[in-house]
């Protein structure tokens, strides 16, 4: 599977987003956080700035909902633009429905589990998802240190993945650098949230090369090793 970088815009100038959407260009997507300070203790952007922002991105938006009530509200962020929208697996009464519903509207689908959910209620289904996000921070702020022990998980999903002989992608969100990259990818994830890392950089564009490269190698050495 290919390695993607999606920079967070949560580690973005909220006053110039179009700005800095723009110097992330070389990136894959653009990874956009709404919170709304219930799933979450955070409030960040709604549907309004994410449809702006999809008119002037020059990648596709991916939408990471940290909301309630993700079976009402996810459906309204696809028709917005978004290329691929991920709701938390702990915030819907209904998964696949939804899932179903993402897919149906032409966007990617992803479900997302906190640190210490399982995702072994997924695994079953994973032909239902375009994409599993593990969070390898608690969800809410930008800048914590990567937690270590969510390898595992990252491990079990992609062999539930390869068995079920799907193409389903795993994102990682949290704590993603140069030192953690590789580790994260010959777990077996393919989609890299990078947001303090990305936008901390002296060089934004020289930083996401970087970070491709490496997820690049120790993806390649994880396919050695099968």
């Amino acid at each position: 599977m290919p390695a993607l970088i999606s920079p967070s815009i949560l580690s973005a100038d909220f006053a110039n987003l179009e700005r800095d959407l723009a110097v992330i260009g070389g990136a894959d997507y653009a990874h956009v956080d709404v919170m709304d300070n219930h799933f979450v203790p955070n409030l960040t952007i709604g549907l309004p700035v994410v449809r702006r922002l999809v008119e002037v991105s020059p990648v596709p938006i991916d939408v990471h909902l940290m909301i309630d009530d993700a079976d009402r509200w996810a459906p309204a962020f696809a028709e917005a633009g978004a290329a691929s929208v991920t709701f938390h697996a702990e915030a819907t009464q209904a998964p696949v429905r939804l899932a179903r519903e993402l897919r149906r509207l032409g966007v990617r689908a992803g479900v997302a589990v906190r640190p210490a959910s399982p995702v072994e209620p997924l695994l079953d289904l994973v032909d239902e998802f375009d994409m599993i996000l593990v969070m390898t921070v608690e969800p809410g702020f930008g800048g914590q240190s990567f937690i270590e022990g969510t390898l595992a998980k990252i491990r079990r999903t992609r062999a539930a993945i390869t068995a079920a002989g799907t193409a389903t992608w795993i994102q990682v969100d949290g704590g993603v650098s140069r030192d953690t990259i590789g580790r994260i990818a010959q777990a077996g994830a393919n989609v890299f949230v990078a947001g303090s890392a990305v936008y901390s950089a002296p060089d934004v564009a020289a930083e996401i090369i970087a970070l491709r490269t490496l997820a690049e190698a120790a993806t390649a050495e994880f396919a050695r090793r099968r």
